[in-house]
């Protein structure tokens, strides 16, 4: 399963990905916008967006590729380890 994480902190982006390889997910976290994340963004299973820590037009950018893709978009307030080991339970 791949899994696309929009938002959170810079420093926990290594823990994002441990926490996803520890549910045998593959991930991508984008922490800040890039002029062409549309295409960084790809196909994956899943997309967590954490939507306290990103820029609308992040949040924008990242739903509007969901859509398009046909993928689960679930919303997070916060941005811990406990609260995306939470979601990657539900959907793993």
């Amino acid at each position: 399963m791949s899994v696309v994480i929009i938002g959170g902190h810079d420093r926990m982006v290594r823990q994002y990905q441990d926490i996803c390889k520890s549910y045998r997910c593959k991930a991508k976290v984008f922490t800040q916008m890039s002029g062409d994340l549309k295409k960084q963004i790809g196909r994956p299973d899943l997309c967590v967006l954490f939507t306290n820590t990103v820029s609308h037009k992040m949040a924008k950018c990242a739903v509007e590729e969901a859509k398009r893709n046909n993928t689960p978009v679930v919303r997070c307030h916060t941005s811990s380890k406990a609260a995306l080991e939470e979601i990657l339970a539900g959907c793993c």
